[in-house]
């Protein structure tokens, strides 16, 4: 391991140890509670809260530790007993593990199974929803230079301006991986936010042309956006996947991977997209999640 991640790790030892008092730092795999952690982005922290709300309504103890960091921060964290389960996204999971992601879903799937396996973690049963690294603009601008795929971008880039997260530059299936795949040079790139509204907003003033949105965010359920399309599957399966500790697997039982999975077999892009524009409205992640698990008839009724 790395003296970056060491680093990270100790980071959030110390956030998660901040947060509860009466827990030791060390561990969270020797109590009766399950620790439920979100990346440090809204939709990371809704999904949890779908998650972590449907193993309470099933009578287990949950703790969420809200947006504890970013992947290099929490997955190291699950690895060593920091916290016992996460919600991730397929296709990055395995890029970050050191695999291949891959558009095709069971191959995406056998690889985080195998991945996560070798460190003491189980992928469980993933959702259909996903949320991938999308390219969006307006519509006005989609019309205006003919754009209804990435590739039609190649052309024009150099004369746009990209706006998204701030380690986009760096990362492969961001910015590094749309300069591969289809040949784009921006003519500048703007640093936003890692989640969306605020990269949505400045697409629809203009301060940026082009903007890097989670293909979840719910400014496409409701906004005037065009989400461009991937045509030449640069973006792998995304699909969100809990990550438990296979321990945890063990001292809860069989209840607890069901109940997990039962919120799984529901949840799609489109809820995905609803919830987050909910949320964006102004609803609190957690309540917005109790209202889908009811809907779902995973959860007792909210009043």
């Amino acid at each position: 391991m790395g003296v970056r991640i060491v680093a990270v790790v100790v980071v959030a030892a110390v956030a998660i140890a901040a947060c509860n008092q009466d827990a030791p730092p060390q561990t969270v795999t020797d109590d009766r509670t399950i620790t439920v952690a979100s990346f440090d982005f809204p939709e990371s922290e809704l999904i949890a809260d779908l998650y972590a709300g449907a193993l309470r309504a099933a009578g287990f103890d949950v703790r969420h530790e809200h947006r504890i960091g970013t992947r290099e921060v929490v997955l190291p964290s699950l690895q060593l007993g920091l916290i016992e389960m996460v919600p991730e996204y397929s296709g990055s999971a395995v890029e970050f593990l050191g695999g291949r992601s891959s558009p095709d879903a069971a191959t995406v799937e056998r690889s985080l199974d195998q991945l996560v396996a070798a460190r003491g973690i189980d992928a469980l049963a993933p959702a259909s929803a996903q949320s991938r690294n999308g390219l969006v603009v307006t519509s006005k601008t989609a019309a205006e230079l003919a754009l209804r795929s990435i590739s039609d971008l190649r052309d024009v880039a150099d004369t746009l301006t990209l706006g998204g997260p701030p380690e986009c530059p760096d990362r492969e299936l961001c910015l590094r991986g749309f300069q591969g795949a289809y040949g784009l040079r921006f003519d500048s790139f703007l640093p936003l936010d890692a989640g969306g509204p605020i990269t949505a907003e400045a697409v629809e003033r203009g301060t940026v042309d082009v903007g890097v949105l989670f293909t979840s965010d719910g400014s496409l359920a409701e906004h005037d956006l065009v989400l461009l399309r991937d045509d030449r599957e640069l973006q792998p399966v995304e699909q969100v996947t809990p990550l438990v500790r296979r321990d945890a697997v063990e001292r809860f039982g069989h209840e607890m991977v069901a109940t997990l999975d039962s919120v799984s077999a529901e949840l799609t892009t489109a809820d995905l997209r609803r919830l987050n524009a909910t949320v964006a409205g102004g609803v609190e992640p957690e309540a917005a999640a109790a209202r889908w698990l009811e809907q779902h008839g995973l959860a007792e009724p909210v009043g």
